[in-house]
């Protein structure tokens, strides 16, 4: 997550000096027991435009085990955002850590959380066709020619966060892989990110190589009718968000995610709480502490080395390293230290 240094962007919509920050430092506790706010230790409220920040994530991050960084990247015809961070990476080749791209292809919207109150549009998603999906892939061609960058069965490796948005996305697809192909390249292994699990084979239909499978809403999304009410009621009575333990998410995943498909990367959560963007209207993890999230990973790494043989398809999305306005993070913070990182070296040592 790169949105940890100020824009004029977000000067504007937000105020001056709007960062991450922002809104992880006046998060406040919504319910006993509540951990809010959330405090960074060892990094601070760091400032991303600093190069020995980003070279300290990537020590923090390759001494737990991880093996590279996936950037969130926005691309608004031509228009970027949010881009000061991965360029200067990529300009000076610090730090040498291995990363790849996902397209965060949506809109940009200041949320009101509010049924009866319409969000306000800051930035819209367009797709004009094929000139602009060429002058995309050439903007990021000096990545995906970096030595660093991820590859699988030699193509760089390019997600993308709302494949259903793009109008013809097979012809997307062709399009720039007939383009590496034609700059030197063994062509690109796209990966589609999806919530839904119905969704699955539909992305591989559509010409991606693979699909990460994020399966929080699975959780959230409870259809249950009389747990739907209460909840509901809970919220309306006492402000409190609609929360669910983190041991209910992890026999969810393990239940919901197929760890013998090829084409499946698994996307684990180590913590979320969206309360810091979104209050009482956010979405809540309780006790997910180190030791659960041990548990978890533990079993996905037994599954995933029991059931796939092929190392080159054997990826682990970990959804997130810095997303602390989600609090959903690895990195440092005041009330467990390290101890997420900690745990997940042990297990990568034991899995190696």
């Amino acid at each position: 997550m790169p949105q940890f240094y100020p824009t004029p962007e977000n000067d504007e919509w937000w105020g001056k000096g709007f960062t991450e920050w922002t809104n992880v430092g006046k998060a406040q506790p919504l319910f006993k027991g509540h951990y809010q706010p959330k405090v960074p230790t060892d990094l601070g409220y760091y400032d991303l435009r600093i190069p020995e920040v980003r070279i300290e994530q990537a020590k923090l991050a390759a001494d737990a085990g991880i093996e590279g960084f996936c950037y969130w990247h926005y691309w608004f015809s031509g228009y970027r955002l949010l881009d000061r961070v991965f360029e200067e990476v990529l300009e000076t080749g610090k730090p040498d850590f291995p990363f790849c791209l996902c397209w965060a292809n949506h809109s940009w919207y200041a949320k009101t959380w509010k049924a009866d109150i319409a969000d306000k549009l800051l930035i819209k998603q367009e797709y004009p066709g094929r000139e602009d999906y060429i002058n995309h892939f050439y903007a990021l061609l000096p990545a995906f020619r970096d030595e660093r960058y991820i590859r699988v069965d030699n193509k760089p490796l390019f997600a993308i966060f709302a494949p259903k948005d793009i109008p013809n996305v097979k012809e997307f697809i062709c399009l720039w892989n007939e383009l590496a192909l034609k700059n030197g390249l063994s062509g690109i292994h796209f990966v589609a990110f999806t919530f839904f699990e119905e969704d699955i084979e539909l992305f591989l239909k559509l010409g991606f190589d693979a699909v990460t499978y994020d399966c929080i809403k699975g959780i959230f999304d409870d259809r249950i009718f009389f747990s739907v009410c209460f909840r509901k009621l809970i919220k309306k009575i006492l402000g409190i968000p609609r929360k669910y333990k983190y041991e209910e998410y992890t026999k969810y995943l393990l239940n919901h995610v197929d760890f013998k498909k090829k084409q499946l990367y698994p996307c684990v959560l180590p913590n979320f709480d969206h309360s810091p963007r979104s209050q009482k209207n956010g979405l809540i993890l309780t006790n997910s502490t180190p030791e659960k999230w041990g548990e978890l990973l533990g079993n996905v790494l037994m599954r995933m080395t029991e059931n796939t043989k092929d190392s080159r398809h054997n990826i682990l999305f970990i959804k997130a390293w810095n997303e602390w306005g989600e609090g959903n993070y690895l990195e440092p913070d005041l009330k467990y230290g390290n101890g997420f990182l900690n745990v997940m070296r042990d297990l990568m040592e034991e899995y190696r």
